[in-house]
């Protein structure tokens, strides 16, 4: 597993076949946390190197394109290469990816794309002149990924395998209230509505304060329809949670919604992240918490 050192800037530079997966590799790699460029030209490397300089720290994980899109700067790439293997603060890794020839020619047909190297618009002329053309940079590449057997899901694991360090959870479980008088969040994806449960609202020394109050919480959560729901809707994500992980799928946004926003979703939000929080990394959040004015949660 490749993990960068301290002292070192990660960086990987994907290049090969067209047709290959390298929008599935740069993809991956931003969910790891990976500055991402695509299609750079090497010409540009030497000043995008100086900016990673200047930035200290904040770019400490850099991943980034170079095909034969940009053929015209192609010749520059080896002489980049060279210069970078001599800067010490960086540990760059090339990531070859490769498929066979009737692999790139049925992907070209299924996007109805032409092959950049075509001219005649055969994509297996363009194809093995690729090849030619890449053939000495395979050679220098530390990982060679031969993805003809490949789902777009399989390489997306291979590669987060291959980067993600100890430290990291790839995975994150967002978990969001809301009120349903506001809207339903764009970004959910799953919505749980729980407004059938019991509305602190009515009560009025509760009504100015929130699901983060403890008072509060204790209301929501002493009904029995709390705990049939709680049972209920755990046990249904403890189900879907590892199959969305397994898919590849980087965040699960979770959206539990009563009227307002400020009481029963917020407690039940509250439980879940930390019902799930030491198997995911879980993130909380409340969007609609401090609409309190005139509103019924």
């Amino acid at each position: 597993m490749s993990t960068g050192t301290t002292n070192e800037t990660q960086m990987v530079i994907i290049t090969g076949m067209s047709g290959a997966g390298k929008t599935v590799a740069i993809q991956s790699l931003e969910d790891l946390g990976f500055f991402c460029v695509d299609n750079l030209p090497p010409t540009l490397l030497p000043k995008f190197l100086e900016l990673m300089k200047e930035s200290g720290n904040k770019m400490n994980k850099v991943a980034l394109v170079m095909d034969l899109r940009g053929r015209e700067f192609f010749d520059h790439l080896f002489k980049a290469l060279d210069e970078l293997a001599e800067t010490s603060w960086v540990s760059p890794q090339i990531l070859f990816l490769d498929a066979d020839d009737s692999t790139l020619v049925r992907r070209y047909k299924e996007t109805r794309r032409f092959h950049p190297l075509a001219q005649s618009g055969l994509p297996l002329e363009g194809i093995k002149l690729e090849r030619e053309l890449l053939d000495e940079l395979k050679g220098r590449a530390q990982l060679i990924y031969n993805t003809s057997q490949m789902k777009p899901r399989e390489l997306r694991e291979k590669i987060i395998t291959e980067f993600t360090t100890n430290n990291q959870s790839i995975f994150t479980v967002n978990v969001m209230s809301f009120g349903f008088k506001h809207g339903i969040p764009i970004d959910a994806d799953l919505v749980f509505d729980v407004r059938f449960l019991p509305n602190p609202h009515y009560i009025d020394h509760m009504r100015p304060k929130t699901g983060l109050d403890e008072e509060v919480s204790s209301y929501v959560l002493k009904w029995n329809e709390t705990h049939k729901f709680i049972e209920k809707v755990t046990d249904l994500l403890s189900f879907m949670l590892p199959h969305y992980k397994r898919e590849g799928k980087a965040q699960l946004v979770i959206a539990i919604g009563c009227t307002g926003g400020q009481h029963r979703s917020v407690t039940l939000a509250e439980y879940l992240a930390k019902y799930f929080g030491n198997d995911y990394k879980t993130l909380v959040s409340h969007r609609d918490i401090e609409r309190r004015k005139d509103q019924t949660t």
